[in-house]
């Protein structure tokens, strides 16, 4: 099995991508902790690795964030093998049954634009980047948005929301006044 690595504009994340579906059509995973992680064992593995932070699964990818302390050259090797291990034992992804969503009240029309906006031009453009968005509300004009994976904490989010998400919005969306980022 051959992992393919890419960096991200976060440079504590790293992008790994297995060559295989990880979470396929499932919706992306996030785990900020170790705690988080007991829902997966891929996760649970790559948190025994000294210098893991948080880890997050998209389709065909996992983004891998560190501490500062750490050097990506003495913690991409353990990160690699475990990886590998876990998709060479064809273990899930997640643990048992994964919990559903619960079910939202009907969008307005306007939410159920902004939506297909993220889903179809956003979030495919935020994954390439080893992350994911995620819409939050919107209320009084202002879009409230959780950036994860290799997003979250990245030098370069505001700037992704501000002069991309939030001009993006704002062209096809009237009512949409600001981008918010919530953690």
């Amino acid at each position: 099995m051959f992992i393919q690595t890419e960096d991200t504009p976060n440079p504590a994340t790293l992008k790994f991508l297995p060559g295989r579906e990880v979470m396929g059509a499932q919706p992306p995973a996030d785990f900020p902790n170790a705690e988080a992680a007991a829902a997966s064992p891929l996760a649970t593995a790559l948190f025994t690795v000294d210098g893991v932070v948080s880890v997050f699964f998209g389709a065909d990818f996992i983004a891998v964030s560190k501490g500062p302390a750490f050097e990506w050259q003495h913690i991409k090797p353990a990160l690699l093998q475990a990886i590998m291990e876990h998709f060479v034992a064809d273990l899930p992804i997640l643990s048992g049954q994964a919990e559903a969503a619960p079910v939202a009240e009907e969008d307005s029309e306007t939410v159920a634009i902004i939506k297909q906006i993220l889903d179809t031009r956003v979030r495919p453009a935020v994954a390439q980047d080893g992350g994911d968005i995620v819409f939050h509300g919107f209320e009084d004009g202002i879009v409230s948005l959780h950036m994860r994976g290799a997003c979250a904490g990245c030098p370069s989010a505001t700037a992704t929301l501000k002069q991309g998400v939030e001009n993006l919005l704002r062209h096809y969306v009237p009512a949409v006044t600001e981008v918010r980022a919530v953690i």
